[in-house]
């Protein structure tokens, strides 16, 4: 068995006969980065411990490390944190929300230097795992692919009355129902609904808006992610830090 030991100066361990060198933090989220890694754990763990998610500014001070480093720590945290689910089956609830700008729903029209809302798509199966995404509308085929990409063509839909899916019937075997949202109806013979869904945004919104405030529409994803993977994992409280722990060595981060 060879053994290595640590290099100084360096974060890479060399063998004792050889003198090869292995950097046990290429790849992930820790390479390059000169914060110890005790601090990271601690950042982790506090992602994954606080249901709303904790903003840098506090991480900064709980650290005792910059604005800059605690920002950065975060970002690269939820990375791991990145969505890649399996195909959702069984029911499957859909929905879209809006985030930011200050129009109160769809039909506001975004004029006059007007901040514009952004629109999230999710996927929720119930009892199990969800999927949400920043899309740039809610036309029938930006909402269409994402269904194909996203849900089994086996599954049993439910959305609201919205027209752009109304076509689901031309694009696999889903079994599509609709709750009319319009008329006040939100649950058919206690099967028929999108409440799961909407649970699903009560918690990203109430997070977002609790702890950040204000999200840029080029982080949005990130953010969703976070909240997803929290949602997704909710029947682990007690082991989230070790699950995402576990991501670090099976996420492969690409170098900017």
């Amino acid at each position: 068995m060879q053994k290595f030991y640590p290099v100084s100066g360096r974060t890479a361990y060399a063998c004792n006969s050889c003198g090869n060198h292995i950097y046990p933090l290429a790849g992930t989220i820790f390479e390059k980065s000169t914060t110890p890694l005790d601090l990271w754990f601690f950042a982790m763990y506090l992602m994954t411990q606080t249901r709303s998610g904790t903003s840098a500014k506090q991480l900064e001070r709980m650290l005792g490390v910059t604005y800059k480093t605690a920002w950065r720590m975060f970002k690269q945290i939820r990375l791991l944190m990145v969505q890649s689910p399996s195909l959702l089956d069984g029911i499957v609830e859909i929905d879209e929300t809006y985030f930011g700008g200050k129009g109160k729903n769809r039909a506001y029209q975004w004029h006059g230097g007007v901040e514009e809302k952004e629109i999230i798509m999710g996927i929720v199966k119930r009892k199990g795992t969800a999927y949400a995404k920043h899309i740039p509308d809610t036309k029938k085929w930006t909402l269409i692919n994402q269904i194909k990409q996203h849900v089994d063509p086996k599954a049993h839909v439910m959305t609201d009355d919205l027209a752009s899916y109304r076509h689901l019937y031309d694009h696999g075997f889903y079994k599509h129902y609709s709750v009319n949202h319009s008329n006040r109806e939100y649950v058919r013979h206690h099967l028929f609904h999108t409440n799961n869904v909407e649970g699903l945004w009560s918690h990203i919104k109430r997070g977002v808006y609790g702890v950040y405030r204000k999200v840029s529409k080029k982080y949005l994803q990130a953010y969703i992610d976070e909240y997803t993977w929290r949602y997704n994992n909710r029947n682990y409280i007690g082991g989230m830090f070790d699950i995402l722990l576990k991501q670090v060595t099976e996420v492969k981060i690409i170098k900017e």
